[in-house]
């Protein structure tokens, strides 16, 4: 066999090497950034129209969270914010779109002490989404009612409460596992007269009376109070 083929067919079977491993390191990217992100990274490939660029933002997303000084809160801190939400969800029963507003304002400042950037929400969404992606779409959610709390009915703003408060726990217990958070949250449950199902019989407790103080009133306010039992976010 001459020596051009020999070299000729070396320089294919390198390529044809090349071109597998390469392939193949892509598929194990695209499987560990879609663990990773889970939905994020379908919203990224339709939003790039692109599974590449998708993975290019999301790998970027990660490089940069690395750089990020992200810390767990203290005992004390957790108890801190633990009590604002309860005053947060407490104040929703007589002023909702306000209590929305403030459980936004909750949020942020608890990304800010676990170390997230909060320069922007954009920003925020997409920092988070690196460790607390499973529910990222829960903020985006909330934010969407909060930003015209104004002219949404009082069960949108249930429901975005809810959902802030799926977020709240998921940064709270820093996305620990199910056992471990399970533990911690029934311990945390207990300490704030909630029953282990995620029911806040204080929220409760505040709603049935807004329940009856509404029956006593014109139909225009009573259609203003919640009617419907918390369902503790999960």
């Amino acid at each position: 066999m001459p020596t051009w083929l020999i070299v000729v067919i070396v320089v294919v079977a390198v390529a044809v090497l090349g071109t597998v491993i390469w392939l193949a390191t892509q598929e194990m990217q695209r499987k560990r950034l879609r663990q990773r992100f889970g939905p994020e990274y379908d919203r990224m490939v339709e939003e790039k129209d692109s599974p590449r660029a998708a993975q290019r933002e999301l790998a970027e997303r990660e490089r940069r969270h690395k750089e990020l000084d992200i810390r767990p809160l203290s005992p004390s801190a957790r108890e801190r914010y633990a009590q604002k939400w309860a005053m947060v969800q407490e104040k929703f029963v007589d002023h909702p779109a306000a209590a929305v507003s403030e459980a936004d304002q909750v949020l942020v400042a608890l990304m800010a002490e676990r170390g997230y950037p909060t320069e922007g929400y954009e920003q925020q969404l997409s920092d988070l989404s690196v460790r607390h992606a499973k529910t990222l779409e829960h903020y985006r959610t909330a934010h969407d009612t909060q930003k015209k709390r104004d002219g949404a009915s009082t069960e949108d703003l249930r429901d975005a409460m809810v959902h802030y408060r799926t977020v709240f726990e998921d940064l709270l217990t820093d996305g620990a596992d199910e056992q471990r958070h399970d533990r911690d949250h029934d311990h945390h449950e207990r300490r704030n007269g909630h029953d282990r199902n995620g029911h806040d019989r204080d929220a409760r407790d505040h709603t049935d009376r807004a329940d009856r103080r509404a029956a006593d009133q014109p139909e225009h306010q009573a259609a203003a109070q919640p009617r419907t039992e918390w369902n503790g976010g999960r």
